[in-house]
């Protein structure tokens, strides 16, 4: 059996790594008694953190929120994961994140060993983060942490949602996952007053509220959520949506531009691809890069303005 110290800290990592777990089970990961789990728990209790206790045959342990924040326990990859996300934040679209990630960065770094910081640093020097196309609609933070929230804790919550033609509707739903698709963050979740799944545009959220009403998980009708949510946008026809056929595998391009496009393939060698951009230029550079010959199907317009931009292109190599 390990000592006390030693076995605390395993307790606190094991609490910290999941949302309950069974009194049985957690004593069965520590290798003690259900006796001294209690005497453990306890210790943690002393220490500042908010340990709450389930009675009964199936009574268990999870950790709660408290007073306030107590520290957290990583071990070396979650610390590094960590500093990489939140160098991430302090260059991201989320409103009054960034001075946050970076204060949140600079207690983390100077407490990780030495090893681990140069690990980071490292990355960090090696690195540069560069968005091709500027962000217009910015996430206020504290309505991820309500949507993260419910999502992890399968409760249902309600909000203001604008549509695209400015009328504002109340909606109520059971949320899955929130996704990013290019610049824009998503809500894949289950209306309950329009009885059938839907994505919502973070961005176009308001007033958001936790309900307190638990549910039980649905199926959703796709693969996953970040393909229902493509699904749903190419339903929806952009202006700025550029359709092209490219003459390379759809494996190729889908690694390349598959973060900003749909790719659907045709045969071995040709695909057919719809670039979702707010400009007809990144529409091109993106297809320009692809190393690849394409045909632009529509709209019509984009092949005047790739021609115009052909043209610069040669003029400027001097020919």
């Amino acid at each position: 059996m390990a000592n006390t110290s030693s076995r605390t800290l395993r307790l606190l990592s094991l609490l910290q790594a999941r949302r309950y777990w069974p009194g049985g089970e957690l004593a069965g990961r520590l290798e003690v008694s259900v006796r001294t789990l209690r005497r453990d728990i306890d210790r943690l209790r002393e220490l500042g953190y908010p340990v709450e206790a389930a009675r009964g045959v199936d009574g268990g342990y999870q950790l709660a929120s408290g007073a306030a924040m107590p520290p957290l326990l990583l071990d070396d990859e979650e610390a590094v994961a960590l500093a990489i996300a939140l160098r991430s934040a302090a260059q991201g679209a989320v409103s009054g994140v960034a001075e946050a990630s970076v204060r949140a960065l600079a207690k983390l770094v100077q407490v990780m060993p030495r090893g681990l910081r140069h690990r980071v640093e490292a990355i960090g020097a090696a690195t540069e983060a560069h968005f091709w196309e500027p962000v217009q609609e910015q996430i206020d933070a504290g309505l991820l942490i309500i949507i993260g929230q419910a999502c992890r804790d399968q409760e249902r919550i309600a909000f203001d949602y604008t549509a695209a033609d400015g009328r504002v509707s109340a909606r109520r739903v059971e949320p899955l996952r929130m996704v990013r698709l290019g610049q824009r963050w998503y809500l894949v979740c289950y209306d309950l007053d329009r009885g059938d799944w839907r994505s919502f545009r973070l961005d176009r959220m308001g007033h958001p509220a936790l309900t307190g009403a638990r549910f039980a998980p649905r199926s959703l009708p796709a693969e996953d959520p970040v393909s229902f949510v493509r699904d749903q946008v190419e339903r929806v026809p952009s202006v700025n949506d550029v359709v092209a056929v490219v003459s390379a595998p759809e494996t190729f391009v889908s690694e390349k531009i598959g973060r900003w496009a749909t790719v659907t393939g045709i045969d071995e060698s040709r695909c057919r691809v719809v670039v979702h951009a707010k400009t007809f230029d990144w529409a091109i550079l993106a297809l320009g890069m692809l190393d690849a010959d394409f045909i632009i199907e529509s709209p019509q317009s984009m092949n005047d303005y790739a021609r115009n931009w052909g043209e610069r292109l040669l003029r400027a190599s001097g020919s």
